[in-house]
């Protein structure tokens, strides 16, 4: 047998957009890097408390104006679209400022630091009639539509186990703000996040999770064990940590077959990433197997630029949203992520 290739539109057929970037730190020096090398879409303008980074990034990437200031980016009439590329514990704040101003917004991933934020977010953009995504890329990768059409068209029949795991060795070596609770920090928003997005993907939506974990001395998180339960009665066994590197696979498990989603090689990153899948029937055979299409010598954070054109092409169609990613499955992601946070017993300042 052969898997379904991916119906992702080409990127470069996507409406360009003049995009803003708000925090020149590096997820945002990666997306610039992949929309440069891969779309036409055009990022016009970055913005940051420090005009000296904010020109440092815009002499880098070659993007004509620096603002010093947030207020300045969203006031730029020359913006369309705000990717809100700061830390967590920014999302909310910047998010509202710019949709105020009258930009859509693409969010990173987590959408904010709880579900009474992020549904603060979404309300802004609904009375605003302005489009909103969180940027959870690996919903928009064309490996992911191939596990949407497997699911679609019952090839593992009723999905009854997913299981994912998300392990980075970023503590105590990596940046400051996974350890600081003034930032959002922890395993959980940073890591957790995509193996949680990943089961909700995969069973439909999610209604329930039992957690157990540590923490670091500073209190956030450094690791979580999570068993969901799906919307259709499938189970979820996930795993993060920021304190070890694991395997970053994932595999959705139903009386049909299997689904393997993951191969860790120098260009291939985990479940979240583009990557391999592999299918496995009931009987012991030789897996169908897609791999995608990838120039390894691009440098950038390959597959970033694929939710920034799903964002283009839903605004240019009138979308206020993404059916690959609706703004209620983001809330109820966040609900369910302070869930694990309330059993392991995780604050945040001035939530």
């Amino acid at each position: 047998m052969q898997l379904p290739e991916p119906r992702t539109p080409d990127p470069m057929d996507a409406p360009p957009l003049r995009w803003g970037v708000l925090g020149p730190g590096w997820i945002a020096d990666q997306m610039v890097g992949s929309l440069r090398a891969n779309t036409r879409q055009q990022v016009v303008a970055v913005g940051s408390r420090e005009v000296c980074r904010a020109q440092d990034f815009a002499d880098r990437h070659g993007i004509a104006r620096a603002h010093g200031s947030y207020e300045e980016l969203v006031a730029d009439p020359l913006v369309d679209i705000v990717y809100v590329a700061s830390p967590h514990s920014g999302h909310r704040e910047h998010a509202l400022l710019a949709l105020e101003a009258g930009k859509h917004v693409l969010i990173e991933k987590a959408f904010a630091r709880n579900a009474a934020e992020a549904h603060e977010i979404v309300a802004s953009a609904r009375s605003r009639g302005l489009f909103c995504m969180e940027a959870m890329w690996t919903r928009f990768l064309p490996g992911t539509d191939v596990i949407r059409q497997c699911l679609e068209q019952g090839l593992l029949g009723p999905v009854e186990v997913v299981f994912a795991d998300h392990g980075q060795p970023l503590y105590p070596d990596g940046p400051r703000r996974l350890w600081d609770p003034e930032l959002a920090g922890g395993a959980l928003l940073d890591l957790g996040i995509y193996p949680v997005s990943f089961a909700s993907f995969a069973l439909g939506g999610l209604t329930s999770v039992t957690a157990a974990g540590d923490l670091v001395d500073s209190g956030v998180d450094a690791r979580e064990a999570m068993i969901v339960t799906g919307a259709h009665g499938g189970t979820g066994v996930l795993h993060a940590t920021m304190t070890s590197r694991t395997e970053t696979t994932a595999s959705i498990v139903g009386p049909k077959g299997r689904l393997d989603v993951g191969e860790r090689t120098q260009w291939l990153g985990g479940f979240y990433g583009p990557t391999v899948i592999r299918h496995q029937g009931r009987a012991e055979h030789e897996p169908a197997q897609w791999s995608p299409d990838l120039d390894t010598t691009d440098p950038h954070h390959v597959g970033l630029h694929y939710e920034a054109c799903e964002a283009a092409r839903c605004i240019s169609n009138g979308l206020l949203e993404s059916p690959l990613l609706p703004l209620d499955e983001t809330v109820s992601i966040m609900r369910i992520l302070d869930e694990v946070r309330r059993q392991l017993g995780v604050t945040y300042p001035r939530e």
